[in-house]
């Protein structure tokens, strides 16, 4: 009877060691070094897609990569990062005659990372207010 008690207590304590462990979420989202590269891919994307014009428009675009900022949102589990891409534009617009005009700007999009899709998916910023 000594031996099927000891060995109850044995089960028991085995149980509750394990039971923190089963309260997890499951494993956690992806680090900083993993989700900074794939949103440095996402910004060179939208650098070739902004630089690619059709020269019959006579106008000539460089963007360039400002920043690629990252941020954590702790508590919430399927977007733990958020993420911005900061571009500076310079287009080249050229006249009939040769004259020449340029403009320069700076762009700002938006990212958070889904870990449900494993991936950066794109964010409408608020409207600036009149």
């Amino acid at each position: 009877m000594r031996r099927r008690s000891r060995l109850g207590t044995l089960a028991l304590a085995a149980t509750l060691l394990a039971l923190p462990g089963c309260g997890r979420k499951g494993p956690a989202g992806p680090g900083r070094e993993v989700v900074t590269p794939l949103l440095r891919q996402e910004a060179e994307t939208l650098k070739r897609g902004g630089e690619k014009l059709d020269p019959v428009l006579l106008v000539k675009a460089t963007w360039t990569i400002e920043g690629i900022d990252v941020t954590e949102r702790p508590g919430d589990a399927d977007r733990p990062w958020a993420g911005t891409i900061r571009f500076r534009i310079r287009s080249e617009m050229k006249d009939v005659d040769g004259t020449a005009t340029v403009d320069e700007f700076e762009r700002r999009f938006d990212y958070v990372y889904m870990a449900s899709l494993q991936r950066w998916v794109f964010q409408l910023s608020p409207s600036p207010a009149p």
